[in-house]
């Protein structure tokens, strides 16, 4: 396993997952200049909406593309009948939140915490992403099947020109077509079916060994694949969940323009989750193939080179961030609100640096699961994505205000890295002892 082999799978999904991240970014800058803070403060408000169908799509897709490749790198004579599996599942739940889009959006919203100021802004944002989550949940099944296959090129090229598709229509529906929102979440909605039509690129040819055959729906080989994608759905999960219980403790404490602070923030943020979960997710495909054929040596180099890329990429973020704050702030700020400039800047130099902590949980729990370890997986995913957080945000939040919110995070990173310290030396350990024994 060479080490050029590994940055030929971990490139390209930073590279699209960075892609990806950017044109959130692109959206909130949009939503921002169209609406205002309480434009950003709905779309921080939807949020939590993004998560959930995000992290049931990653969970299904990504579980059961690395089902697929631990079951045929051990010569398993199933492993394509994961795709459909995927395919089914993803669109029997996605119906769920087809209705509730089209039943109760506004009971969902004011659920969220939404008043009457946000109100009108989000709801027709809020009924098109639920709408449309078919295509955003079916987009990780595509793009991680075609990683997973030999084709990380595209799987790449599928999630940034999708990305762009995305900058390009919203400008286009907001501005010129005047549509607002509504034409923010069109453009985003759309944006999957994008990335999924360049994925057929790899199916329809000669390279892919998939083949979609319909199949009796498997709800074990489901639960197999849901035990695997646990870190994927707590790692899209959290920040929804983070977004949520930020979002309640800010409201109650300063209101909307905080609210508004935290959405610049949460947004900045999603960059440097996506860097990290770009090389989480490509160092998968080959850690499940080393793992299948029982390489520990490669396992080691993989993880080890993996949390070194992580790293790297964590310092230059926060770096950029804890220098730059006021300027990338002032970038989202076009109402000019000094309160709200105030708040975002001290937070962000504040949030950041946990990512440097991030770096090593977001890779490690991607490595464990995809070495089959599900359960030590998700219970990294877990602490960090939402136990942890939230305990520290309602603490600290307690304890000294609304810098204690900004100081979740770092808290729970920190936390979560001595909580797997820990596990990893008690498993060495028992590892050593039934080799003496």
């Amino acid at each position: 396993m060479t080490d050029k082999k590994l940055s030929r799978y971990i490139m390209p999904n930073i590279l699209a997952m960075v892609g990806t991240s950017f044109y959130i970014l692109a959206d909130t800058f949009f939503v921002a200049a169209a609406a205002g803070s309480n434009g950003i403060t709905a779309l921080n408000l939807v949020l939590p909406l993004y998560g959930l169908i995000f992290a049931t799509g990653s969970m299904i897709g990504i579980g059961s593309a690395t089902r697929y490749s631990l079951n045929k790198s051990i010569g398993e004579t199933d492993y394509s009948d994961y795709f459909f599996n995927s395919v089914f599942w993803t669109i029997a739940v996605s119906l769920l939140f087809v209705s509730a889009g089209c039943f109760f959006p506004e009971l969902i919203l004011k659920t969220l915490g939404a008043d009457s100021a946000v109100l009108n802004l989000a709801l027709p944002y809020t009924r098109i992403v639920l709408c449309f989550a078919p295509f955003f949940m079916l987009n990780y099944t595509f793009t991680a099947f075609t990683r997973n296959d030999g084709s990380p090129d595209i799987a790449m090229a599928a999630t940034l020109l999708s990305g762009i598709f995305n900058i390009a229509f919203d400008y286009i529906f907001m501005f010129p077509m005047k549509m607002g929102m509504t034409g923010a979440a069109l453009a985003t909605g759309i944006s999957p079916v994008v990335s999924m039509l360049i994925c057929m690129f790899h199916y329809l040819s000669d390279k892919s060994s998939i083949k979609f055959t319909v199949k009796i729906p498997s709800i074990k080989k489901l639960l197999l694949s849901c035990g695997l994608g646990a870190a994927a759905f707590v790692g899209e999960m959290s920040s929804g969940i983070t977004t949520m219980v930020f979002n309640f403790i800010l409201l109650d404490k300063a209101g909307n323009t905080a609210v508004a602070a935290y959405g610049v923030i949460a947004n900045a943020a999603l960059v440097g989750t996506a860097m990290l979960n770009g090389v989480a997710q490509g160092l998968q495909p080959l850690a499940s193939e080393s793992h299948g054929k029982a390489d520990r040596v490669a396992e080691k180099r993989i993880l080890r080179n993996s949390v070194i890329s992580a790293e790297i990429l964590a310092v230059l973020l926060v770096l950029s961030v804890v220098f730059f704050a006021e300027e990338f702030v002032s970038v989202f700020n076009s109402d000019n609100s000094a309160e709200l400039k105030s708040y975002a800047v001290f937070g962000i130099r504040l949030y950041f640096p946990g990512f440097l902590f991030a770096a090593f949980n977001i890779v490690y729990a991607g490595f464990l699961s995809a070495t089959g370890k599900g359960r030590e997986s998700s219970v990294t995913a877990l602490s960090r994505g939402i136990a942890a957080i939230v305990l520290f945000a309602f603490l600290l939040s307690e304890a000294i205000g609304i810098t204690g919110v900004w100081l979740a995070f770092p808290a729970a990173e920190i936390f979560t890295l001595i909580i797997g310290m820990l596990l990893s030396g008690k498993r060495c350990s028992v590892h050593k002892n039934n080799i003496q024994v």
